[in-house]
């Protein structure tokens, strides 16, 4: 079975749709993020976090007048699926306490809800503490894993291809990064490690798609040598159409999987991959070869046949607009 095995859509003629639709959705998380913040864990802020199953209804309030009762004033609580079910986050147990004492902080939440819960009203589904320091920490070393993975595929794409190649991908890859962190902003995804470990793998899945049509680009251009650059930009993305699809829609049945039967934990991580999974393969199609289409038109060169030839027409017709009527 072969999918798309004569395809001849012509991608890069819908390109400006495509940096509309990315524009108007980077400018949504864009928005979401100064509005509302970012919602980091305790992994990354510093603190204590735990999640609470009670066994009738909670009242938010009266959790919130325990804990102020037992010092935590700042404490953030928010119901989790259903109303007998919430997640606590505490900085310090009390105000003056040394901030990195997660025990003291977990013994003040649990003696809260004891006093407004009852001490077997409730069980504890999940706990996790963390000192701000190794917080500031691991907030630090997840940029710079990051920014070192950006570093790696640049290094990798000058030695695989020419500048405008690697240019093009390293443009590609952070469209699809942008984007997902646009997601997890609409919505107010809890930006974890685990969050961190989707956004390195988008980055790795998006790199490998985008080089993919690029090698088929760069073999159309030595085999094809009568057709243009930008016919051979379109040519490239049909023919391994079928490749993109189909590996996409294989990847995307195990992350369905894991985003629907997986725990609360694997969750985020797998609706991150599943909204990297689309972007990227949108960007592959719609970003990389777009983009290294300006790059060529720009700064042409020794493949970009056609684009300069275009480039004269236009300017020639510019000029005769331009010219005055006798």
């Amino acid at each position: 079975m072969r999918f798309f095995a004569h395809a001849n859509y012509d991608f890069l003629a819908r390109r400006r749709i495509a940096y509309a639709i990315t524009a108007v959705f980077l400018l949504a998380g864009l928005l979401a993020m100064i509005v509302r913040g970012v919602n980091y864990s305790v992994e990354f802020t510093g603190g204590t976090r735990m999640r609470i199953e009670a066994v009738e209804a909670v009242d938010v309030g009266a959790i919130r007048a325990g804990l102020q009762a037992q010092g935590i004033a700042s404490a953030e609580i928010q119901t989790f699926g259903s109303d007998r079910e919430f997640v606590i986050r505490a900085g310090r147990a009390r105000e003056g306490a040394d901030p990195n004492d997660t025990e003291a902080t977990s013994g003040a939440i649990r003696g809260a809800l004891d006093a407004v819960l009852g001490a077997n009203q409730y069980r504890v589904l999940d706990t996790g503490a963390v000192s701000p320091k190794v917080g500031s920490e691991l907030r630090s070393q997840a940029l710079l894993a990051i920014l070192l993975s950006f570093v790696a595929v640049l290094a990798y794409l000058a030695v695989r291809f020419e500048w405008r190649f690697g240019v093009a991908a390293v443009i590609a890859t952070a469209h699809d990064l942008l984007a997902t962190i646009a997601f997890i902003a609409i919505l107010r995804i809890e930006v974890s490690l685990f969050v961190v470990a989707a956004l390195l793998s988008i980055v790795g899945y998006s790199l490998n798609d985008t080089i993919v049509i690029f090698d088929r680009v760069r073999e159309n251009l030595h085999k094809l040598k009568h057709k243009s650059f930008t016919d051979i930009l379109n040519q490239s993305v049909n023919e391994t159409l079928p490749r993109t699809v189909i590996t996409g829609g294989t990847a995307l049945g195990s992350l369905l999987a894991m985003a629907v039967l997986g725990g609360d934990v694997v969750r985020p991580f797998a609706l991150i991959m599943l909204f990297g999974l689309v972007v990227g393969t949108f960007s592959s199609i719609f970003v990389a070869s777009p983009v290294l289409l300006e790059i060529e038109r720009r700064w042409p060169g020794p493949h970009a046949r056609g684009l300069r030839t275009d480039g004269r027409k236009a300017a020639a017709a510019a000029g005769r607009k331009t010219q005055p009527v006798a």
